[in-house]
């Protein structure tokens, strides 16, 4: 392993992961690594929660959890359970770290996980700010969990969030600004929008769902597109995204004099992404604050930072085939294609 700043490629993953830095209870999936991070995936147990929380400076997390009244019940999920639409959960994530010294971390819901507005965040013993992994850290991860608009079935092995590693603290390389695409095509929707009370979604069911019975189109007039308070929705940028084998990015909040939504929930690209197809578009997930709001063809709603790799990864995303990659406006992967 090298010691250049930077993400850590697929090679480097492998290597913490043979030398027990990374561990987990049970064997890791082939497919787990990705080209510049590590699907992280749920335990057995979950717990119904009343609140999220931090455990701050020196706290534990299992026991802030067994000690005080933030537990409501218990869940095994070794078969499957229903996580429901506006509650808060726990989760024990089955992989743990042992880190060098020079290693941190930062977390985030994995694509699919955002596009079906399940609000996910990491948390570590002594965090003081969710989904980042201080240097050194040697202990378990948990997985807050909040369905926002559908409940889902998940099982134990269920990828719902992803670690990304990076040795030191490398300068971003670049920053581009990203606007929302509302050109219709041959009309063909711009976007969708979440149908509330739908039914369960089934997390291991791909291309099982039908997207009329889960969201409905949406069409802009004259340009714009009124954003409801409370409603989500899918959305796609106007640029193309391309992220170099040597690079990873990620996207970032916006700005909030640029408007009144936040655009992503899952904000990791991998190298490699829209390499093959001379980019792919950055899929949305939007939801409005506290008013309706217009939002115009061509407006700014995000930003992608790109941060250098240690090294060149071994395998570059989509190389194995991807729901993703390619993509212009697309759901999760758990429905049909539209």
């Amino acid at each position: 392993m090298t010691d250049k700043a930077g993400v850590l490629p697929d090679m480097q993953l492998r290597e913490l992961i043979a030398s027990g830095r990374i561990d987990a209870e049970t064997a890791f999936c082939a497919n787990q690594v990705q080209p510049a991070s590590l699907d992280l995936r749920l335990a057995d147990d979950v717990y119904r929660i009343r609140a999220s929380f931090l455990p701050g400076a020196g706290g534990s997390v299992g026991r802030l959890l067994h000690e005080s009244d933030l537990q409501m019940h218990r869940m095994d999920i070794s078969a499957g359970a229903v996580l429901e639409t506006g509650c808060v959960y726990l989760a024990l994530i089955d992989e743990r770290l042992a880190l060098p010294a020079q290693l941190s971390g930062r977390c985030n819901p994995k694509s699919s996980t955002g596009r079906l507005d399940i609000f996910t965040r990491v948390i570590t013993d002594g965090a003081q700010a969710f989904d980042d992994i201080p240097a050194g850290y040697e202990g378990p991860l948990f997985l807050e969990i909040c369905p926002r608009t559908f409940s889902v079935l998940a099982r134990a092995g269920d990828r719902l969030a992803q670690l990304r590693l990076r040795r030191g603290r490398p300068a971003p390389v670049r920053e581009i600004i990203f606007s929302v695409d509302l050109e219709a095509q041959k009309g063909a929707p711009v976007g969708w929008r979440a149908r509330r009370h739908a039914s369960l979604v089934d997390l291991q069911k791909t291309g099982r769902h039908a997207i009329c019975d889960y969201w409905e189109p949406v069409r802009p007039h004259r340009g714009r597109v009124v954003l409801e308070p409370g409603e989500f929705y899918i959305l796609a940028s106007k640029e193309t995204v391309k992220v170099p084998a040597t690079q990873a990015a990620e996207m970032a909040p916006i700005a909030p004099e640029l408007g009144e939504f936040r655009a992503h929930y899952a904000g990791f690209f991998d190298p490699g992404f829209g390499a093959n197809d001379g980019g792919s578009r950055a899929v949305l997930e939007v939801r409005t604050r506290d008013v309706p709001f217009f939002i115009e063809d061509g407006q700014p709603v995000g930003r992608l930072v790109y941060e250098p790799m240690s090294a060149r990864p071994a395998g570059l995303y989509g190389q194995a085939g991807s729901h993703y990659q390619g993509q212009r406006l697309r759901l999760s992967k758990h429905f049909a294609r539209e």
